[in-house]
């Protein structure tokens, strides 16, 4: 990630961060940033361990389908683990000067960052596309969506995130043209999915609607559609965290290419960075919030884990 400098010339994220040229006279504020990414990591690790148990309480999801939120969940312990407390290291770094640990840091956070950020966004792509196949594929659903066949796409997501990342090493704007790339097909999957889901659910709400005088299971497809539109609520509910916490990373990274470097840019970066941590945080918080069967098996969990 290039900036440019004004003079001319244009510099990396890694060298103006690693250097006190642009991070003198904002010590405080990293540091306040530091520890929120640290209690971000903490409740990250703490509410996605919570949802791995308890998911193997819920039943109301394919077992296949459960495979992807658990994929999500384990990247975003993996952001808990790794990733957020390295990018504490790395603030802390920079306010006492420790140059050599931050420039290492930062190319392992970047590299990493990249690998795992890309896999929650192929899974939510992923999250969409089985969403609409259960609604059209109706009774052959568990037949379409197999265990193996759902490995496979958890495995290639992880072997696409991780070459783009890994790229980084080699020429930085070819990871940041390939994740342009990933994330615009997986925006175009997820709105296509989506689309498709409220249109067939409109149609078929008005033809359940029109039969209901006429034949009684028609009562029984609209309590199906029902239950079904929550759970693709719910999976909005978590996409729509998801934007909301990258926006402010893209907005920012598309203002380096025109704004010349400044404290206030370091800042508005870093803080950034953390908004897309954040998010590890958040999915837990949603599906306790949107899925009735994941809060109720989260607080079963919970209650064992207290009487052990």
């Amino acid at each position: 990630m290039a900036i440019n400098t004004g003079d001319g010339t244009r510099k990396s994220l890694r060298q103006l961060s690693c250097s006190s040229e642009l991070t003198s006279g904002v010590h405080n504020e990293l540091i306040m940033l530091m520890i929120l990414n640290i209690l971000i990591s903490v409740t990250a690790i703490l509410g996605n361990t919570l949802i791995l148990l308890a998911l193997n309480k819920v039943s109301s999801l394919h077992s296949p389908s459960k495979l992807l939120f658990r994929n999500l969940a384990t990247t975003d312990i993996l952001n808990g683990i790794i990733i957020e407390p390295l990018f504490a290291v790395f603030l802390f770094s920079i306010t006492k000067g420790q140059w050599n640990i931050c420039r290492y840091i930062i190319e392992f956070v970047t590299v990493v960052g990249y690998s795992l950020c890309g896999v929650s966004i192929l899974t939510m792509a992923s999250i969409s596309v089985d969403r609409l196949l259960a609604l059209l594929s109706g009774m052959r659903y568990r037949q379409v969506v197999t265990r193996k066949r759902v490995w496979m796409t958890v495995v290639l997501t992880w072997i696409v995130a991780s070459v783009g990342s890994v790229m980084y090493l080699w020429d930085q704007q070819i990871t940041i043209w390939y994740a342009q790339t990933v994330i615009l097909l997986c925006l175009v999957t997820s709105l296509f999915s989506y689309s498709k889901i409220f249109l067939k659910l409109r149609h078929s709400r008005v033809q359940a609607q029109g039969q209901i005088d006429q034949d009684h299971a028609s009562h029984g497809v609209l309590s199906r559609m029902a239950r079904y539109r929550k759970t693709v609520y719910s999976v909005l509910w978590v996409k729509l965290a998801l934007v909301i916490c990258y926006l402010p990373y893209l907005i920012v990274n598309t203002l380096m290419f025109f704004t010349a470097p400044s404290h206030f840019l370091l800042i508005v970066f870093v803080f950034s960075v953390t908004c897309v941590f954040l998010n590890s945080t958040l999915n837990p918080i949603l599906y306790c919030w949107k899925i009735k069967e994941v809060r109720g098996a989260v607080k079963d969990t919970i209650r064992q884990l207290f009487a052990r």
